[in-house]
C-alpha cells in the first residue's frame, strides 16, 4: 500500500500557529473590500456615501431628522450632514471608549440592532459607517449633540485622536467628511447623476424629507423634496406617457407593525412597470411583498368587475398579466 503523499516543509509552505492571521474588523474590510462593498469600481463607490446617507434617512424614519445635505468636493471627497439627533457620544461601557468611536471603528456596532432606538432602518442590510472609515484615506467626524460640538478626524479607518468636545451649540446632527482611499478604489471620481437619483429615489420614499446635493467640481445642484411621497413617484415615473387617469390611485395601512404604502397609475404602454422597496431599499427581485400586490390587485379588479356586471361576457377571470397592461 503507497504510502500518502506528505507535503515538503519549505519555507513557502510552512503553515503553523504565524501563519493564522487575525485581523481586526477594519483590517479585513481594507483586505477584502468587495465583500464588503459589492467591487473596488463605481458601484463599490458609491456605496460608501449610501451607506452614510442611510444613516441620516434611518433618523429620518425615526421622525428626528427633516433635512439632509450632500456635497461632492473638488477632490472627489464627500460630506454628508444631517439634522438628526448625532451619533451618542458618551462612554460604551463595554468597549471603554466614546460611542461614536464604535460606531466608527466596529463592524456591526450601531443602533440598528436595537429597537428601542429605530424601530425602522434601510441602513441595516448594508455594512455600516465603519466600512466607509476603512476604505477612506481620510474621514472626519462633527457631531452635535447634547449641548456641544464634538470632533474626531481618522485615517484608513484609525483614530487619530480620541474625540473632543468642541465648542458649545444648541444645534443637532451629524457631519461627516470623507475621501475614499485611492489605493483600494480603481476611481474616486463621483458621478453627479447616479448620486442625484438615488436621493431622489430617497426623497419620493421619505415624504417630507429634504435632501440636497452639490457638485463643487461643476456647480450643479439639486434640492429634493416631496411631500405627496410615493404618489409624486409614480407622477415622474409617467411624467413622459399618455396616463389614463389624472391622479395617482393611493392607499396605507398597518399591520402588524408593518407599514404599507402603495401608489398606482395607468398610461397608454402595454408593458408593465412596478418598483418595490422594503425600508427604502429597492427590492429589484421582487419578494413576497411584490407578488401579494400584484395578486391582490388581480383579485380586487376581479371582484369589482363581477359586482358591477362589467364582466357578464367573460366566461373566465381576467389574468394578472391583463390586470398589469399598462401599470
Amino acid at each position: 500500500m503507497a504510502k500518502p503523499k506528505v507535503a515538503e516543509n519549505t519555507a513557502n509552505q510552512q503553515y503553523d500557529a504565524t501563519s493564522i492571521k487575525v485581523l481586526g474588523d477594519l483590517e479585513a474590510v481594507r483586505k477584502r473590500p468587495a465583500m464588503y462593498i459589492g467591487s473596488t469600481g463605481q458601484t463599490g463607490l458609491h456605496h460608501l456615501v449610501w451607506e452614510v446617507v442611510d444613516n441620516s434617512v434611518d433618523e429620518a424614519l425615526a421622525g428626528c431628522c427633516d433635512r439632509i445635505d450632500v456635497t461632492i468636493h473638488t477632490d472627489n471627497s464627500v460630506t454628508v450632514v444631517d439634522n438628526g439627533r448625532g451619533i451618542p457620544v458618551d462612554l460604551h461601557k463595554e468597549e471603554k471608549r466614546s460611542a461614536a468611536e464604535v460606531v466608527m471603528t466596529m463592524l456591526h456596532a450601531g443602533g440598528k440592532f436595537d429597537t428601542k432606538s429605530y424601530k425602522v432602518s434601510g441602513g441595516l442590510h448594508g455594512v455600516g459607517v465603519s466600512v466607509v472609515n476603512a476604505l477612506s484615506e481620510s474621514l472626519d467626524l462633527e457631531i452635535w449633540r447634547d449641548g456641544y460640538t464634538w470632533e474626531q478626524s481618522y485615517e484608513r479607518g484609525k483614530p487619530l485622536e480620541k474625540i473632543k468636545r468642541a465648542g458649545k451649540t444648541e444645534r443637532l446632527g451629524t457631519k461627516i467628511t470623507f475621501l475614499p482611499d485611492r489605493k483600494i478604489l480603481d476611481s474616486i471620481e463621483f458621478n453627479y447623476d447616479t448620486l442625484a437619483q438615488r436621493l431622489r429615489e430617497l426623497s419620493f420614499l421619505n415624504k417630507g424629507l429634504t435632501i440636497r446635493l452639490k457638485d463643487e467640481r461643476t456647480d450643479k445642484q439639486a434640492e429634493f423634496h416631496y411631500t405627496g411621497g410615493i404618489s409624486e413617484f409614480v407622477k415622474h415615473l409617467n411624467k413622459n406617457k399618455e396616463v389614463l387617469h389624472a391622479s395617482p390611485i393611493y392607499g396605507e395601512a398597518e399591520r402588524e407593525g408593518v407599514q404599507m404604502e402603495v401608489a398606482i397609475q395607468y398610461n397608454d404602454a402595454y408593458a408593465e412597470s412596478v418598483f418595490s422597496f422594503a425600508n427604502n431599499i429597492n427590492t429589484v427581485d421582487g419578494g413576497t411583498h411584490l407578488s401579494g400586490f400584484r395578486s391582490a390587485l388581480t383579485r380586487a379588479i376581479n371582484q369589482f368587475g363581477q359586482n358591477q356586471g362589467l364582466f357578464k361576457d367573460v366566461k373566465e377571470n381576467l389574468q394578472g398579466e391583463d390586470v398589469r397592461e399598462g401599470l
